[in-house]
């Protein structure tokens, strides 16, 4: 595996944060497709099909590695970034919803892996290596949906990932943790987790929590997400096109104009 490059960084905002990353001439970051926001001159972009982690990697392998990426939803390619001038430059990426980037180096996380959620991965620095882990619990898993397939990230550099609303660090000892399935953002990969119905028929139908819910066990950190996507998709629909339609129906048009 190729040593991670050591990059420099800035994260800038509140509730809509972005990750201002600085390169050294001849540094690189890999990206998801579209995360760009800006980049000075003397960076120039590359789109390549996988993280660039194993230079020697095969055309198959590398088949093999960016269809695993379809698996959880992202892009087939990944987008390099490289700093061709002689000083420093700068690039910055965004996240496709509000929400919170965490930092996160992977040279001081136990095993140097770290797990994180199918669509939680922002950018890295070369040299860091993603893969995708399954949940034990395929039963589980494929019902529930969220948290059956997600990102494993390993490597020695720095990781960012995007989560929705508030960041929750969070770090168990020997404990439990039950949470919303879409409320997990990453942890640690000595971390168990699976996927557990919520309790008995009356709780899963009229509890309004959800079907599933993700357990955590062990000892190492976790980092949860007070709005996920889905959530924020929710609360949104009764806005959208929908809502103009069932008032329509209901009041026969009355407050349309």
């Amino acid at each position: 595996m190729t040593n991670s490059h050591e990059i420099d960084y800035e994260i800038k905002g509140e509730s809509i944060q972005i990750v201002e990353v600085e390169l050294d001439p001849a540094e690189t970051v890999i990206a998801e497709a579209g995360a760009m926001l800006f980049m000075e001159d003397g960076i120039q972009f590359e789109t390549r099909m996988g993280d660039g982690s194993n230079p020697s990697q095969g055309l198959l392998d590398k088949l093999l590695s960016a269809g695993s990426r379809v698996l959880t939803g992202e892009s087939l390619f990944m987008t390099h970034f490289t700093n061709h001038g002689r000083v420093k430059a700068k690039v910055g990426f965004s996240a496709p919803y509000p929400g919170t980037v965490i930092p996160i180096d992977l040279a001081q996380s136990p095993g140097n892996e770290l797990i994180v959620q199918k669509d939680g991965f922002l950018c890295a620095a070369y040299g860091t290596k993603l893969a995708i882990t399954l949940n034990r619990n395929i039963g589980a898993g494929l019902v529930g949906g969220e948290g059956f397939i997600l990102q494993k990230l390993s490597g020695h550099g720095k990781v960012f990932v995007h989560a929705g609303g508030t960041v929750i660090e969070r770090t168990l000892k020997n404990e439990i943790l039950r949470v919303d399935t879409g409320c997990v953002v990453a942890f640690e990969s000595q971390i168990d987790f699976d996927i557990q119905s919520a309790g008995g028929l009356r709780s899963m139908v009229f509890g309004g929590e959800g079907v599933f819910l993700a357990t955590l066990r062990g000892t190492g950190k976790i980092w949860l997400q007070s709005m996920p996507i889905r959530k924020l998709v929710q609360a949104l629909a009764p806005y959208g096109r929908s809502s103009r339609k069932e008032a329509s129906s209901l009041l026969g048009g009355l407050f349309e104009r």
